[in-house]
């Protein structure tokens, strides 16, 4: 159990509860298991987690079998009514209403938490019930964020399997080669071809029959781009992957390919060497760990996440949101309170204005990183982000840590200092009170919309992709 978990929430009150009973206070229980009281009480608000000695010594002076004292179940209404209160108020709908917590004290009656708890459930069931369209996607992305933050973002068997494949094609050191690429593709049995007509809802196809893999035509020569599509391919195979059934093994699929990849353009021996190097030396950077391993900006900040725990001791975040405020991609492990809706999904949500993953848009200077140190309800982070543009819009990439974790990067000597109190929409996302007044009910703007907000996994033999331009392009191209 965790300090602020319902179970740990839960134990305090059936503590409080049999103490109840037996007609002791505080002090007199916590003389009988030696704690003071002031100790006990913490426990008995789910502010610390007792030792497993204390929950016997507790057992024992309540008179109660320790299985009974540990039960999930609220020992009373009124206990499971202030639990359901606890949970809902802490939670990021009612974190983002600004509002402060109200505490289930002895003035407030029963029907009263009633009717308060009741408010909060039709609270949720509304905000559940506002985003039901893309409900299956956001649910299992976010199962996978979560899963992938109890690994640490650090898949070892991948690793093996790519630093075999990698030193099987002959590579050393340095930028894997697209020479390197095609001598692994051919190790597998299959032909990197780069062709101009790919249909448009795919990256790569293969062609298991003739063993080939359709590439579209490289643009940058030694781009990393291809590379990546043409290991992603190969790590279908390699992982033995079939047609996925749902969105949660799809997800998955992808979460393989993209890992496997990024394994083989920057391998975790050299990679973890030379970012050990960086840290003894206290000039981590991505953009050195980009340059090094010759990859975008991107795929170096998402290795990084997946090394700096397990390898470096550091906990971290990284961020990709686009030019609008939209957070696109995130991860975390070092408590950086992300945005999130009621299912816990962050794709979509607004990051807050203050921090430096949106503040960097501003600065004129984007040839290199941008470094900021911001207060959060959490703690203070430290950031360095870095700004792009495609085609249709620009974004910027973000790497943090905690303050004490900044002293291993190069840019930690920033003065450049922002205040964040997001969820709270007070920071950044309610307008004053004489601007709001101003202009409520004499503008209307437009909303664009995100169209893949609203897309279901597409049915098919290739969720994804249109099974009638694939079947004609192998078709044409079968013959060549």
């Amino acid at each position: 159990m965790k300090a602020g978990t319902p179970d740990l929430a839960t134990l305090g009150h059936r503590i409080r509860h049999f103490r109840g009973e037996r007609g002791l206070t505080l002090d007199q229980l916590g003389e009988l298991v030696d704690l003071a009281g002031s100790q006990l009480s913490l426990i008995e608000n789910g502010k610390r987690e007792p030792k497993l000695s204390t929950l016997d010594a507790l057992s024992a002076a309540l008179g109660v079998e320790l299985a009974e004292l540990l039960s999930r179940e609220a020992p009373s209404r009124r206990a499971a009514l202030e639990l359901e209160l606890g949970r809902a108020q802490a939670s990021p709908l009612y974190a983002s209403l600004g509002l402060p917590p109200i505490r289930a004290g002895r003035g407030i009656s029963d029907e009263t938490l009633e009717s308060i708890v009741g408010l909060h459930r039709e609270l949720q069931r509304r905000a559940s019930e506002a985003i039901a369209t893309p409900e299956e996607a956001r649910r299992a992305n976010t199962e996978m964020r979560e899963r992938m933050r109890e690994r640490a973002n650090f898949l070892p068997d991948i690793e093996r399997l790519a630093e075999e494949q990698v030193r099987a094609s002959g590579h050393r050191s340095g930028a894997l080669t697209h020479r390197e690429v095609s001598v692994m593709a051919e190790r597998l049995g299959f032909k990197l071809i780069y062709v101009d007509d790919l249909p448009d809802s795919t990256r790569s196809i293969t062609d298991l029959e003739n063993g080939r893999i359709y590439l579209p035509p490289a643009s940058i020569p030694g781009g990393h781009g291809l590379r990546s599509m043409a290991l992603q391919a190969m790590a279908h195979r390699l992982l033995g992957h079939t047609p996925p059934a749902s969105y949660d093994e799809f997800l998955w699929q992808r979460l393989e390919i993209n890992y496997f990849a990024a394994a083989c353009l920057m391998p975790q021996e050299a990679s973890v060497a030379f970012l050990q190097e960086a840290k003894k030396d206290r000039r981590l950077a991505i953009e050195d760990f980009r340059d090094a391993f010759g990859v975008t900006h991107e795929a170096a900040a998402l290795r990084f996440t997946n090394l700096a725990t397990s390898h470096l001791d550091m906990t971290l975040h990284f961020l990709r949101v686009a030019g609008d405020g939209a957070l696109l991609k995130g991860y975390e492990n070092d408590g950086l309170p992300l945005p999130t809706d009621v299912t816990g999904s962050i794709e979509g949500q607004w990051v807050c204005k203050k921090w430096s993953a949106r503040t960097a848009f501003e600065h004129t200077n984007r040839t290199t990183e941008n470094y900021q140190y911001t207060d959060t309800p959490a703690g203070t982070f430290w950031c360095a982000t870095q700004t792009g543009r495609t085609d249709a819009a620009e974004f910027s990439i973000t790497v943090g840590v905690p303050f004490n974790q900044a002293k291993w990067f190069r840019g930690r000597e920033t003065t450049l200092r922002a205040t964040s109190s997001c969820p709270d929409e007070n920071c950044c996302r309610r307008a004053p009170d004489g601007l709001a007044e101003r202009w409520s009910g004499r503008a209307w703007p437009s909303a664009r919309l995100h169209a893949h907000v609203l897309s279901p996994l597409p049915s098919g033999t290739f969720p994804g992709v249109d099974d009638v331009e694939v079947y004609a392009f192998l078709e044409a191209h079968a013959e060549q």
